[in-house]
């Protein structure tokens, strides 16, 4: 796969993503119940990914993204429609800043199970507009260059091991993760406009860059 791509694996847990996985590491039980997230996360994108490139695939090339130099093509309006969405999101979450706060279900995974992580794993990124808007972009990749599935593979393992930094922290470190784990839960959700700002802006740089 194009080395342009795995970047946007950041973007894929960047937001609501990556806070849930540092709050399951705070959980009673974080090994068992991180890794159920992570297997989820892996599956949805998997899944995510393997959907965008049929999608593609049947509309056929003309909407798969063109050559850079290719300004007239179909991709390049949707490239500019996607980049002023995402600089409007960036600065609605500016201005709002004050009021922001983190999606309610945030909260509730304190006391999630494995069964809960899983799903929430499948969900974070399945139904989030940024994820999907990824995933799309990784499967006309693959059908513009006529690759198959396992070219993805990469991008795949790049987004489960972002997800699993908090868990791998929590495993390398232990005492200094379960001080510090909490401390960064609360920081991620009374900041979490930080985090939207920072993603929108990371992905229309990868939108822009040729």
């Amino acid at each position: 796969m194009d080395l342009q791509i795995l970047p946007l694996a950041v973007t894929m847990m960047a937001g609501p993503q990556i806070v849930a996985a540092v709050i399951l590491v705070t959980t009673a039980r974080p090994v068992r119940v991180s890794s159920a997230f992570l297997l989820g996360v892996a599956v949805a994108t998997a899944v995510g990914v393997a959907v965008a490139r049929g999608i593609f695939a049947l509309l056929g090339r003309a909407v798969t993204p063109g050559q850079p130099s290719d300004r007239g093509s179909a991709a390049i309006i949707v490239q500019l429609v996607l980049v002023g969405l995402l600089v409007l999101v960036a600065v609605k979450n500016l201005v709002r800043r004050e009021s922001v706060e983190p999606p309610k279900w945030l909260g509730s995974l304190m006391d999630a199970g494995p069964l809960r992580a899983l799903r929430t794993g499948l969900l974070v990124i399945l139904l989030m507009p940024s994820d999907i808007m990824v995933m799309l972009t990784v499967g006309a990749h693959l059908e513009q260059h006529r690759a198959g599935l396992a070219e993805a593979l990469p991008f795949i393992g790049a987004t489960v091991l972002i997800a699993a930094l908090p868990l791998l922290l929590y495993l390398v470190f232990r005492r200094r993760a379960r001080r510090a784990m909490p401390r960064l839960r609360e920081w991620l959700n009374t900041h979490s406009w930080v985090v939207n700002v920072a993603a929108c802006l990371l992905f229309i740089v990868l939108i822009l860059t040729p």
